[in-house]
């Protein structure tokens, strides 16, 4: 059997998140539906991460099993030829057979785009947040060096009825930039808990609003407690933008 590993990328905006679920179209069930067309059996698929609705990959990793004798070269554009405009494979490589595009993955970054201007952009509905208030991006820099580093992450966690787990992750990097009117929030950390880059960027804007001070940060980490943070930002900015392994 080889064992192949797919890169692509995908609009999220027209999709219920990855992962395939009752009564909502998911970007897992359309690519799973192409890649059958291509290698004619089903194919148990491995995604690197969960995304939510609404949420956008600049990179996405798949890996999976087959005994097909297509050439690694040609299933790009072979998939893409039965994807929507939406969701695009742009490259693949053969791997060895304990490669899991979860489990081997060593990290992910996250960039989430802010509109931050009176007037709205037409041409970023669904891929920015819309936010009209003043932002200081040194101050929300500030705050952001307090989560840098391994921590317990309960309070930017949303709990639902998972297993319970380890909550602790490692930030590697987490930034805040400004281009114009366009703000992007960066984050690179060795995992992520479930809507953990979203509470980040909710906490910051509050931050950024005087609702916290940076010092703040330290105070709602110890707490382990998801009510001390602030409030969750929504999908539409959020993009999925590098894998690492």
């Amino acid at each position: 059997m080889r064992n192949i590993l797919l890169t692509m990328t995908y609009d999220g905006s027209h999709f219920h998140g990855w992962q395939i679920q009752e009564n909502a179209v998911s970007v897992q069930e359309v690519f799973q539906k192409a890649l059958f067309q291509v290698l004619g059996t089903e194919t148990d698929i491995k995604g690197c991460s969960r995304t939510d609705s609404g949420v956008h990959a600049n990179m996405y990793c798949v890996s999976f099993k087959t005994d097909h004798k297509i050439p690694v070269s040609r299933i790009p554009s072979a998939v893409n030829n039965y994807l929507p405009n939406s969701i695009a494979v742009l490259s693949a490589e053969e791997k060895d057979s304990e490669f899991h595009a979860r489990y081997s993955c060593k990290g992910k970054e996250y960039i989430y785009k802010i509109w931050n201007a009176d007037i709205r952009n037409p041409f970023l509905d669904g891929y920015a947040l819309h936010y009209w208030y003043k932002m200081d991006i040194d101050t929300m820099n500030k705050a952001a060096q307090y989560l840098i580093g391994r921590h317990d992450f309960t309070s930017f966690c949303t709990l639902d009825n998972r297993e319970k787990k380890d909550f602790h992750r490692t930030i590697r990097n987490l930034k805040v930039q400004r281009e114009n009117d366009l703000v992007t929030i960066t984050v690179e950390a060795d995992g992520f808990l479930y809507n953990m880059v979203r509470i980040i960027v909710g906490t910051l804007l509050y931050t950024a609003q005087g609702k916290f001070c940076p010092e703040d940060m330290e105070g709602i980490i110890l707490a382990e407690n998801r009510k001390k943070a602030g409030p969750t930002a929504p999908p539409q900015g959020l993009y999925l933008n590098r894998v690492f392994y």
